[in-house]
């Protein structure tokens, strides 16, 4: 009987082998000649083609250099950690150094999310520090932000629209657990604060309003005899208290987080949170899943991640929560100027736990509206991921395109796909073919020439 491929190695997730530099195949419709910079995604890609687990996979950056009007060239390259150099052997035994007890952060797949800060792009992944890559994919090394980042960094930071800040926090297995940090517009570190917290459970995100950042402390806690057994370390701990913690976003240390209990979940992925200044209650949205890896992280029983908001009211210690839809869909995006602010729309990506979905689908949610969500249906057998709001000019929040790579499955064939955000269900305005095949990742970026 032949072998069953993981889900995270069938279909599009499978892995590719080569790093190339290519022209497109073909473009069909009309890139907007607005579009000048590079569209970037990244995802795990493991050098030996195996990986147990879609976390582990060694991180490849996929991009599409755009240009007046014209689509220049496509390029994927291997994020060169010390997990590359050192394909199929053990993350633990190259990290720790027994004769100190101290983990070594510089090694990390790097295979989450690619972002830019004051004029450098990371490559990240929660467990380790960032990678500093080149616009053409080189790999500059892993950064530390002149010696005050000393931990990982989460691979889900945030830049305010309006101070250029960058907020984001870092999560170790044992104390500390959890570090805030704040870096000013230019790139230094302004503000490093521990948060005290009971133990260390799995953060993959938070998310910042114009004055706090909001902490996820939910039921997927590490077990370090499961570790120490050598089982997945992660597992769903149903007396662990879900709750979310609200901080001054430059509170001193003597600050108190302040906790707000909710119900049980995990939150892989948040869209966005703001304040009421009316009120001073606190909106945050995000993609909410009922539980995660109860029966071990081979379990995928704990449902299909949801769009969902929760309401914390500060003045009375409450929160109340609702679906916004019941649609399963994951990698929820705002429009970067709306990051941390009110906000009308919200756009996110059909899920499915499927190594070949019949097709994909993008929504656009105006939640002014009830969360009423138009919708971009992809052909029969297309499917794509994370679709990355673009902004056109200094337009509105729904002005403008999205963005996101497109696999055909009758071709094995990858596209680059641009949406009108404002009419989803129109064709694509542009398709920027490539003669191979891009396989399913995680997040990414457009970052302007």
């Amino acid at each position: 009987m032949a072998e069953t491929v993981p889900l995270h190695l069938a279909g599009n997730n499978a892995p590719i082998a080569e790093e190339v530099t290519l022209e497109p195949a073909k473009v069909t419709g009309e890139i907007p000649a607005e579009l000048s910079g590079q569209f970037f995604r990244n995802g795990p890609n493991p050098r030996t083609g195996w990986s147990p687990h879609s976390f582990a996979g060694d991180g490849m950056i996929h991009t599409i250099a755009l240009d007046g009007g014209r689509a220049r060239w496509y390029r994927n390259r291997y994020v060169r950690t010390p997990l590359y150099e050192h394909p199929g052997e053990s993350r633990f035994a190259l990290a720790f150094d027994p004769g100190t007890g101290r983990i070594d952060y510089r090694v990390t797949t790097a295979n989450t999310h690619l972002i830019a800060h004051a004029g450098r792009l990371f490559a990240l992944e929660e467990g380790g520090f960032p990678y500093e890559v080149t616009p053409d994919l080189a790999t500059i090394g892993a950064y530390v932000f002149d010696g005050a980042l000393q931990t990982p960094m989460t691979a889900h930071p945030k830049t305010c629209p309006i101070t250029g800040e960058l907020l984001f926090f870092g999560y170790r297995l044992r104390p500390p657990y959890l570090t805030y940090y704040r870096a000013d517009a230019a790139g230094k570190v302004v503000q490093t604060r521990v948060v005290d917290v009971p133990r260390a459970t799995m953060m993959h995100d938070f998310t910042v309003t114009r004055e706090h950042v909001i902490f996820l402390d939910l039921p997927v806690v590490f077990d370090a005899a499961q570790a120490a057994a050598g089982a997945p370390p992660w597992r769903w701990d149903d007396a662990h208290q879900a709750r979310f913690g609200v901080l001054p976003r430059t509170a001193g240390d003597d600050a108190p987080v302040r906790w707000f209990d909710i119900a049980p979940c995990y939150i892989w992925h948040t869209m966005n949170a703001f304040e009421d200044p009316a009120t001073g209650t606190i909106t945050v949205t995000g993609t909410r899943v009922p539980s995660l890896w109860r029966g071990g992280t081979e379990d995928v029983g704990g449902g299909l991640p949801t769009l969902h908001r929760w309401t914390l009211d500060p003045r009375a210690g409450t929160v109340t929560e609702a679906p916004i839809d019941d649609a399963p869909s994951e990698y929820p995006r705002v429009a970067d100027s709306a990051i941390g602010l009110p906000h009308r729309y919200g756009y996110t990506t059909s899920f499915a736990l499927e190594a070949e979905p019949e097709r994909s689908e993008i929504y656009a949610y105006d939640l002014a509206d009830g969360g009423v969500r138009a919708v971009h249906r992809f052909p029969a057998g297309h499917t794509c991921g994370e679709a990355v709001f673009v902004a056109a000019g200094a337009a509105g929040e729904n002005d403008g395109y999205l963005m996101t790579f497109a696999h055909d499955r009758a071709t094995d064939r990858s596209y680059l796909a641009i949406l009108d955000a404002a009419d989803l269900a129109a064709p694509p305005l542009a398709e920027v073919h490539v003669p191979v095949r891009v396989p399913a990742g995680f997040h990414g970026n457009w970052i302007p020439a």
